[in-house]
């Protein structure tokens, strides 16, 4: 059984340099331990989502476009994640606000390829299928 995830949850991304933390607004008025709950629509980049450092994705345009530049040699650019997709699988049994509840062991994939995951999901009481 996983974690609950609320606001502050700790994340990385396989190509990102360094850990982020989850935003989540409060629309949902529900809380885990006085901090709002997350779910799996909590995915938007630059509003749940932050950047990641630096990305090292050649998949992602300006990574691949500043290698090319460095005649081949990787160069890593500043991440700004693009995830058009929810967290994966989520927790069916539980629900925030009618929609499913996000767990620590839920998965966000990034269009430049990255895997986006919990190292911690930000508290420890509650958990969710």
């Amino acid at each position: 059984m996983g974690q609950q995830v609320v606001m502050g949850g700790s994340m990385t991304c396989s190509f990102g340099a360094a850990p982020s933390t989850l935003v989540v607004t409060p629309e949902n008025r529900v809380m885990v331990g006085g901090v709002p709950a997350a779910t799996i629509m909590d995915n938007i980049p630059m509003k749940n989502v932050m950047p990641f450092g630096m990305c090292s994705s050649l998949a992602n345009p300006t990574v691949a476009s500043a290698t090319t530049a460095a005649q081949g040699v990787l160069t890593p650019m500043p991440c700004v994640p693009v995830t058009s997709a929810p967290w994966v699988p989520g927790s069916p049994t539980v629900m925030v606000a009618g929609k499913p509840a996000l767990n620590n062991s839920c998965k966000l994939m990034c269009q430049w390829g990255g895997v986006i995951q919990f190292t911690m999901a930000g508290q420890m009481q509650t958990n969710v299928p």
